[in-house]
């Protein structure tokens, strides 16, 4: 058996757009992104999903608060699973709140934190780093979001070049989902399954390569 750690946000979580204020509104199970993926890499493999709403790389969140920064749950999250054959990192969306300011390169250089962080952690652990799905500043999160479609100019090209520093697997999602237009942030469940069905090769080759 072989195992497979995604680690993300609301994203990997399979929350839906809804209203500020409101519950959050979760995909059912089966249709998330990691459950499509595990379906079809089949029995060999467990995928396990650890997706946060509004988990960061690395930085706290002086609103939402609730343990965001992914660099400082890392240890644990890690220490839960091992042994691990593959780490699928899907971070940087939350990033680019208006409130962190912060560029495309620095994001990658915070997932790269993640990655020497996790490999410090589990010697030789592989990693995937994924290029999120890039947001749209409309619908409900437009405000929280204001400026993120200038600054996530130029996020996939970091992302492929901080994956090929540090042997790293790289796939863009640019190119397979779109969020949904409710809130700009989060995904469909038409995306959710593209995602997981297109994820299924990737993990597919690299857990053979390993």
């Amino acid at each position: 058996m072989q195992t497979v750690l995604c680690y993300g946000d609301s994203n990997t979580h399979g929350s839906l757009a809804h209203p500020i204020g409101t519950p959050a509104v979760r995909l059912p199970y089966g249709q998330r992104w990691p459950d499509v993926m595990a379906a079809a890499l089949g029995e060999g493999v467990q995928v396990i999903a650890e997706g946060l709403g509004g988990r960061t790389t690395v930085h706290d969140d002086p609103v939402e608060g609730g343990k965001r920064s992914g660099i400082e749950v890392l240890p644990a999250v890690l220490m839960s699973h091992v042994p691990l054959d593959l780490m699928v990192i899907l971070l940087g969306t939350n990033d680019l709140k208006n409130r962190f300011s912060v560029t495309a390169f620095e994001i990658a250089r915070s997932v790269e934190r993640l990655v020497v962080e996790a490999r410090r952690l589990v010697p030789g652990l592989d990693v995937l780093i994924l290029s999120p799905v890039p947001v749209r500043e409309v619908g409900t999160l437009a405000p929280m979001f204001v400026g993120a479609e200038a600054r996530q100019q130029g996020l996939a090209e970091e992302l492929a070049t901080v994956a090929e520093m540090n042997g790293c697997a790289f796939l863009d999602l640019a190119p397979i989902g779109a969020v949904d237009p409710a809130d700009g942030v989060h995904w469909t469940a038409a995306t959710h399954g593209a995602v997981g069905r297109a994820l299924s090769g990737a993990v597919t080759a690299r857990l053979r390569a390993s």
